[in-house]
């Protein structure tokens, strides 16, 4: 019987139920399309340094750990004390350079042969550098940009020719001959960071123990390659938790203002139902879950409207803009679908618990 009079209710009021809907699942689809989005820069740039295949990474004193803040003070002979070092098979200097032309992205100077040790590039397209204004680009850039073998392309300000079209996850997604990004940013001679390829990565620890222990080394940043990654995550970059902490604060408040207007005005226009109802004997508990369940109601047909939306938006950015990655996870729409149903009980609670105090007397009165 409750539950034909909950339904009875909202179907009565189909443009205020379809509104309170709609406004859920704009909660719900703003925490997951911006965590998404937000996770999957993360994930990406995770997933693309274990592609490297290194086991070791050197930085210089000072470095993030996000590739692309490191400068390029060091000097690229460390690279011969560093092949000294036992264990150690495979250095490959990289220098780094970050740029904002269009989209922010970092762009990787390599010396191809020591990069291809730790893990071979495989061509899709093309072949390696044929000269000092070739480069190579992964297949989600030369897909999301229509680009070819051949084909020009401008970086920090130069016009370079794509020689190649590698599969993606090897760090970068455009890689100049390292010669040529260390003449376009003033530093010959110079390296962002060193890839280690160990003969075995359980020598890793070993490893950055016999760095620290080098004289002049003991300030830079050595990590095995296992640890870097476990640090990349949305609470090592700067800013990023506050940035999500804000979205879902401006979801919740989204979602508890409409649910609240909604419900407060169901409420002032139920007054005399309401006022039938506790002449029957309904207690204040019945009319709270009453109006409680409604409001459940609704947030559950938002959450699976903002899911169902989230979904489809996620697959329309990826096939229109490949190089954004919108990663839903398990544990994301959990959080959403919870934050969505408090947000819309404590929206609801102060009209149902004031229809709850209204009098019977005054309200078979009212008109």
């Amino acid at each position: 019987m409750i539950n034909r009079m909950i339904f009875a209710n909202l179907i009565h009021r189909p443009v205020r139920s379809l509104i309170s809907i709609l406004a859920v699942g704009l909660e719900v689809t703003l925490i997951l399309l911006i965590v998404g989005l937000s996770l999957g820069m993360v994930t990406d740039s995770r997933q693309r340094q274990a592609g490297i295949g290194a086991d070791v990474i050197l930085m210089p004193p000072g470095s993030s750990f996000i590739v692309g803040l490191t400068g390029t003070p060091m000097s690229i002979k460390l690279g011969e004390v560093l092949k000294k070092l036992p264990h150690v098979r495979v250095v490959a200097p990289v220098i780094t350079q970050v740029s904002t032309a269009g989209a922010l992205e970092v762009i990787a100077g390599i010396d191809l042969a020591s990069y291809q040790a730790l893990r071979p590039f495989r061509f899709l397209q093309g072949g390696p550098f044929q000269q000092p204004s070739d480069v190579l680009v992964d297949e989600l850039f030369a897909r999301s940009k229509h680009v070819k073998v051949g084909s020009e392309i401008e970086i920090l300000n130069h016009e370079f020719r794509v020689s190649g079209i590698v599969e993606q996850g090897k760090g970068a997604r455009k890689f100049l001959p390292l010669s040529t990004l260390q003449d376009l940013m003033a530093a010959p001679g110079k390296a962002s960071l060193f890839y280690l390829k160990l003969d075995d990565a359980k020598n890793s620890e070993a490893v950055v123990d016999a760095i620290k222990r080098v004289p002049g080394l003991g300030r830079y940043v050595a990590t095995s390659m296992s640890y870097y990654l476990s640090m990349m995550t949305p609470s090592q970059y700067p800013g990023l938790s506050s940035f999500l902490t804000v979205v879902v604060a401006i979801s919740v408040i989204i979602g508890f203002i409409v649910i609240f207007q909604a419900m407060y005005a169901a409420v002032m226009e139920r007054t005399r139902e309401i006022g039938i109802l506790k002449s029957m004997g309904a207690s204040k508990l019945y009319i709270v879950n009453i109006i409680l369940r409604e409001t459940v109601l609704l947030a559950a047909g938002g959450i699976v409207f903002g899911i169902l939306v989230s979904s489809l938006a996620r697959a329309a950015i990826q096939h229109r803009l490949p190089l954004l990655t919108v990663e839903l996870t398990g544990g994301w729409i959990m959080r959403a679908i919870i934050i969505a149903i408090l947000g819309a009980v404590a929206g609801a609670l102060y009209p149902a618990f004031k229809a709850a105090q209204k009098d019977p007397i005054d309200a078979l009165a009212y008109e």
